[in-house]
């Protein structure tokens, strides 16, 4: 079934605006991250920002949702500088990317409730599987060679408090398989349990604005010129956010 926003052009100005609008909100919840030290190693912290990049995707299509999980890291790094030489921030992308692309595009091609609960469980069990194959062959190398210097101690010094007996023989099984998995799972679960209820309305009220504010069918020429200065504002407000992150980093470094 195809929407409003998608017969008049995927990058209408309120697609994009929409976009900006869940990007900005995603932002702001991934800054304001917490740890559960009495469930989980506290460096693994939680955020609420995949709910509005799932609700832009069912509401937008895959393509939103991708580049809502891009902008939200983007906006936090601009507040909120990388602490990890921006590998864990590019896991979190890949992660999130992983979530909402293969529910969106499943979604997209069935748009019934039961579409959305295969999409989202599809993208809860991609997204779970990137996150352990990023922690287990990219962040905890890295972390124990660029933060440590090739020692262990801090990584088990942290897990040790909620798995004494954890060691370097045995890191991977209490970290991948009792810590990154079911934290991973809870994530997407409590994104999903907020998502459904609320994604039809937003997506309801957005088809409805776009029919309002977008040129009628009989001018083509000004929907593309709309179009286009929409896309060219929403890439320059991407540039601008890069650029200033790789200023900051440069100034900073």
């Amino acid at each position: 079934m195809e929407t409003a926003t998608t017969r008049k052009g995927y990058f209408s100005p309120t697609r994009i605006a929409v976009i900006a609008m869940f990007s900005a909100l995603a932002g702001v919840l991934y800054i304001f991250n917490f740890s559960m030290p009495y469930a989980f190693p506290s460096f693994l912290e939680f955020n609420f920002s995949d709910v509005p990049a799932l609700i832009g995707t069912f509401a937008l299509g895959p393509t939103a949702g991708a580049i809502i999980v891009l902008c939200k890291i983007l906006i936090k790094l601009v507040f909120k500088m990388t602490s990890t030489a921006f590998v864990g921030d590019f896991a979190d992308l890949i992660i999130g990317i992983a979530l909402v692309v293969p529910a969106g595009l499943i979604y997209k091609k069935r748009r019934t409730f039961k579409g959305a609960l295969v999409g989202m469980a599809v993208g809860t069990a991609s997204s779970v599987a990137v996150a352990i194959l990023a922690n287990w062959l990219v962040l905890v190398p890295f972390y124990v060679s660029f933060f440590f210097h090739g020692s262990w101690d801090p990584l088990i010094g942290m897990m040790g408090a909620l798995f004494p007996a954890c060691t370097v023989e045995n890191f991977y099984n209490y970290y991948l398989w009792v810590s990154v998995l079911p934290f991973n799972v809870m994530r997407c679960l409590v994104a999903i349990i907020i998502t459904l209820p609320i994604y039809k309305h937003i997506s309801t009220v957005i088809n409805r604005v776009n029919d309002k504010v977008t040129p009628k069918h009989g001018d083509q020429t000004k929907i593309r010129r709309v179009n286009i200065g929409a896309i060219i504002i929403g890439v320059a407000v991407v540039l601008v956010l890069v650029a200033v992150i790789l200023i900051r980093n440069f100034l900073t470094g």
